[in-house]
């Protein structure tokens, strides 16, 4: 029996009760208020704590849920359906830790999965550059060997988690001649410390309240026990490995801004009239929501389609990101119809679906553009006919 195979279908629904509760006492009511005072939420981070949540996906022998992907998409789904944007704090630590739990030393494995899952270390990634977005192997940052440690130089921007977290999982050049250039790279568990400087948070469209940062590293120095896997020029490959993870959640983000955004349009036609009937009678509204509600459950199956196989450690690079695609696309369609079925109060911040318009351009974004997503589902159908 394989550890998510441990969790009962009783103890998922107790745990997604619990789930259901949290977001509707506690997300909803302070979201509109954190989004528009760009205020960071620590008392839900505190209340993540307690719910497991920093430890979903990370194994129970870690002190961990040890979650399936598909159980930890339908959490997301349902969080992001009230506020897309916590559910950043806990996917980027996540994706750090699956990193170290999939290729860490076992030294590496004690040493952070605990202090992971109970959320007294919270982290992320650092990819991205101000010069280097999807071309990951354009990165600058190069950490140069110095006895038993390695010294760090260059910057990373757009990171989640670095303001109020204090570990990141580091992509940096070990070998900045290596041809082909992924053969360069290396990943790095990278603790706050001298050198590891945090820039101010960054202003935002939408996806306020996270701390998105920039960081930069001035001869920062960290031990060689921090190599992640303890052998350079892994890094591209490691984060690669991650990414399906990734764009699993990211499509589930996008999902439950869709879900959320029907839910809203459905109530508000309801009580909305004009021409002396609720709007919900009119065949144009009608035509909007039926399409809307099409979209968000053909998100949830592609969503767990992905899961499964992920869940099952078989191949999903393509069912992730046809899941990532559609499902993040799904939810820019049904915020902006849900703005058309509001109209001009939808320009209003006493109603919450402008946040979710302006949060769901991000999510065709982050971890891999949507038109990134296609050439792989391109590439990947044509080089699977071919096998």
């Amino acid at each position: 029996m394989t550890e998510q195979e441990q969790w009962s279908a009783e103890d998922e629904l107790a745990l997604f009760d619990a789930i259901d509760r949290w977001v509707d006492e506690a997300v909803k009511p302070i979201a509109q208020h954190h989004d528009q005072a760009d205020e960071y939420p620590h008392e839900l981070v505190e209340q993540m704590k307690e719910l497991g949540l920093f430890g979903a996906t990370i194994g129970q022998q870690y002190g961990g849920l040890g979650l399936s992907a598909s159980a930890y998409a339908k959490i997301v789904i349902k969080v992001s359906s009230a506020w897309m944007a916590p559910v950043g704090i806990f996917n980027s630590h996540l994706i750090l830790a699956s990193a170290i739990e999939r290729c860490g030393t076992d030294e590496q494995k004690e040493k952070y999965l605990p202090r992971l899952a109970t959320g007294e270390l919270r982290g992320g990634i650092a990819l991205t550059e101000p010069n280097a977005g999807s071309d990951l192997q354009a990165i600058r940052t190069v950490a140069r060997k110095d006895g038993d440690d390695y010294v760090v130089n260059g910057s990373k921007t757009w990171i989640t988690n670095s303001l109020n977290g204090n570990v990141l999982l580091l992509l940096v050049k070990t070998d900045p001649d290596a041809e082909p250039r992924h053969k360069g790279m290396s990943l790095f568990i990278a603790e706050k410390g001298d050198g590891f400087n945090v820039g101010k948070k960054l202003k935002k469209l939408g996806y306020r309240s996270i701390d998105s940062c920039e960081v930069n590293f001035d001869d920062y120095r960290l031990p060689a026990a921090n190599l992640l896997g303890g052998v350079e020029g892994r890094g591209f490959y490691q984060t690669a490995g991650g990414l399906e993870l990734g764009r699993i959640n990211v499509a589930a983000r996008g999902c439950g801004i869709a879900e959320g955004s029907l839910k809203m349009a459905l109530e508000y036609s309801l009580d909305r009239k004009a021409f002396g009937k609720p709007i919900s009678g009119h065949q144009a509204i009608q035509l909007k929501l039926a399409e809307m509600a099409c979209q968000v459950e053909a998100s949830k199956l592609l969503i767990e389609s992905a899961a499964k196989k992920y869940d099952a450690n078989e191949r999903c690079d393509l069912e992730a990101s046809m899941a990532k695609y559609f499902a993040t696309e799904a939810g820019v369609f049904c915020a902006n119809e849900a703005m058309r079925i509001f109209g001009g109060y939808s320009y209003s911040v006493e109603y919450e679906i402008e946040r979710f318009y302006r949060d769901a351009m991000l999510m065709c974004i982050g971890e891999g553009t949507n038109e990134i997503q296609r050439l792989i589902i391109a590439k990947q159908l044509i080089g699977r006919h071919q096998e």
